[in-house]
């Protein structure tokens, strides 16, 4: 797996779908990004607490790769910018998607966090373009169902990340589980 790099972080305070690029994040261990809605130990999503408000939050920290973004213009003549789809990190170098459950990655020099599993994407893409959703939520001729929005993510250990920080994998050990929508 190789490593990869911190193209733009993005955070909003309010359910908004899409977040306002920053230079620098502050990550805290158990709680998510400073300032940003979905932080929290509790589930934040909407759709979620609704479920259960008192599920743990295995979606502290969203993640897309540069590369879905350049896919998406090159394939579909969709334009998407790093923090349109609700994201936090944005990286290059790395498929996410790629990634098994419980993968760490280590952002810059000081954040850890632990892969907890796929991105559902929701209607709200289509706010973007109105094919955007069925561009990263593909359904196969067998019935299967292939996420491109990304991937979410826990925070073990917390400290600031900038762009340009390196993000470097670590897979865990054993059997490697693939991921699944959290």
């Amino acid at each position: 797996m190789t490593d990869g790099t911190v193209v733009a972080l993005s955070r909003s305070s309010t359910h908004t779908f899409r977040k306002d690029r920053k230079e620098e994040l502050q990550f805290t261990e158990g709680h998510g990004i400073e300032g940003d809605a979905h932080a929290g130990k509790k589930v934040k999503h909407r759709s979620r607490v609704k479920k259960d408000p008192n599920a743990p939050n295995l979606r502290q920290v969203h993640l897309i790769h540069e590369e879905l973004f350049h896919f998406l213009s090159s394939e579909y003549n969709i334009s998407v910018q790093p923090g349109f789809m609700g994201e936090n990190v944005t990286t290059a170098g790395i498929d996410l998607l790629e990634l098994p459950t419980g993968a760490i990655l280590k952002l810059g020099n000081e954040v850890t966090i632990q892969v907890t599993g796929l991105r559902n994407p929701c209607n709200q893409l289509n706010s973007i373009d109105p094919t955007l959703m069925s561009r990263v939520l593909q359904k196969q001729d067998d019935g299967s169902i292939i996420r491109l929005a990304g991937i979410m993510a826990i925070v073990l250990k917390g400290g600031k990340v900038q762009v340009n920080d390196y993000v470097s994998v670590e897979l865990p050990e054993g059997p490697h589980n693939p991921l699944k929508p959290v």
